[in-house]
């Protein structure tokens, strides 16, 4: 998270909560850079904890944000579309961010499907939310 890639999409992220508020995007990028912190250095269950934690924070900002302005759905899809490697659209209304966690939803019958998985070594991850076939030879 401390590549090019993290400052651009921290403040993309930060225009779209903000809404052209300058001050909100401050705080915004504040908030993002707090979560970041939280995150460094953790491992194992401490990760998972700290991961969840953020993870509700900011389930609930982006829910408050579609709520209050739900034409801002259409740029959150943007923004995970070019940054969420692997993120999906989870439903109506709803939006699952980077890799597939932390996922925001206002309602409207949504299904919301989160998934996560590590391997390690020579492991290997196979996650699906529906059908899935493995052919390995």
């Amino acid at each position: 998270m401390t590549t090019d890639a993290w400052t651009s999409v921290k403040q993309r992220f930060a225009r779209l909560i903000g809404r052209g508020d300058p001050e909100r995007e401050e705080v915004v990028v504040r908030r993002l850079e707090r979560s970041r912190q939280e995150l460094v250095g953790r491992s194992g269950s401490e990760l998972e904890r700290a991961r969840a934690e953020q993870e509700a924070a900011w389930r609930s900002r982006l829910s408050d944000l579609l709520e209050d302005d739900p034409d801002a759905e259409a740029e959150l899809r943007e923004l995970v579309a070019e940054f969420g490697a692997g993120a999906v659209a989870a439903g109506e209304r709803s939006v699952a961010i980077g890799e597939n966690t932390g996922i925001a939803s206002t309602g409207d019958r949504a299904t919301n499907v989160q998934l996560r998985a590590e391997a390690s070594g020579s492991g290997r991850v196979y996650q699906s939310a529906r059908d899935q076939t493995i052919n390995e030879r």
